[in-house]
């Protein structure tokens, strides 16, 4: 079939080279001219035969509601729009009306899979009515891992994008539960391979997996993780899915913690230990330390304590 694409950053391009393997024509356009297919959104619908198929997979939020919306008044009715970005599960509902007005068909697909996903395939869950999810199949098809596994009819519009929401809300504790298994290994005198041992657990441990080869993978290239620091970005997924955790009332303790902590991790000088050890000296007297020598010598350094005042 024919598919036009919009969006060819590190996911997008990865996705028209896999689509072309599985024999399918794909027609891209990006705000790059120098990876793009064609010039303009106008010219990529014009270079599709009808009923037209176009794949969206730019980031969410505005940029997907000015593409949207944009392709509104460029496609036909019958034609099929599909928002592979991670847009909110409330965007698609919204998208889905505002197509729907035009006779345009909208499917909204979760993808998981990264920059393995060219090679490996890719994990889709998308959402929308079966006639519009039957005509974007083929493409389905060829972007899935082999085998019987890795793409899902999740439901109708919205569904897709919910479930790759609570996938990377699970991915969020996932990942700092290796974190902190990590930490605590590097902080124990009696470990002195501390690699190794994340080596070990690859083959006959409940906890191998593919974040597990991820982090031995890793550890092989910075055995202690020196070369980064710790900060750690989200990209919206984790809070909507505690939100949506908050809304549904069911509880997400290990995913919302996970959460925390990677804001936690923004943090040069903690606010809330400001006040803790405010309080701390306030009502016991124990030793607080100042900033500027915080800076100086840090704070596990000797010296760094100040003592409070008599009576303090």
């Amino acid at each position: 079939m024919e598919l036009g694409l919009v969006g060819l950053g590190k996911m997008g391009g990865n996705m028209r080279e896999r689509i072309r393997r599985g024999g399918h024509t794909v027609i891209g356009y990006d705000r790059n001219p120098d990876i793009a297919d064609v010039g303009s959104l106008e010219e990529l619908v014009g270079s599709l035969s009808g009923p037209r198929v176009v794949w969206v997979m730019v980031p969410s939020g505005a940029a997907t509601q000015s593409t949207v919306d944009e392709l509104a008044e460029l496609l036909s009715p019958g034609d099929l729009v599909v928002d592979g970005g991670n847009s909110r599960w409330t965007d698609d509902e919204k998208h889905a009306e505002e197509l729907k007005a035009k006779g345009i068909g909208f499917v909204d697909c979760g993808v998981s899979g990264g920059v393995w996903g060219l090679e490996n395939g890719y994990a889709l869950m998308y959402g929308g009515s079966a006639e519009d999810v039957a005509k974007v199949q083929p493409v389905f098809d060829a972007l899935k891992p082999e085998g019987k596994f890795g793409s899902v009819h999740a439901g109708k519009v919205g569904a897709g994008h919910f479930a790759k929401m609570v996938h990377n809300g699970i991915e969020y504790a996932m990942m700092q539960s290796f974190a902190e298994g990590w930490e605590l290994l590097e902080s124990a005198d009696s470990v002195t391979d501390v690699r190794e041992v994340f080596r070990s657990w690859q083959e006959g441990t409940v906890i191998r997996s593919w974040l597990l080869d991820l982090a031995v993978k890793a550890l092989d290239s910075d055995e202690h993780l020196e070369a980064l620091r710790g900060y750690a970005a989200d990209s919206g997924e984790g809070r909507w899915t505690v939100e949506a955790a908050i809304d549904n009332a069911v509880p997400l303790p290990a995913i919302t913690a996970s959460l925390f902590a990677r804001f936690s991790s923004r943090q040069d000088d903690s606010p809330q230990m400001k006040m803790i050890a405010a309080l701390r000296n306030q009502f016991g007297g124990h030793a607080v330390t100042a900033a500027d020598k915080v800076g100086e010598m840090g704070a596990d350094a000797p010296g760094a304590d100040v003592t409070p005042p008599t009576g303090g």
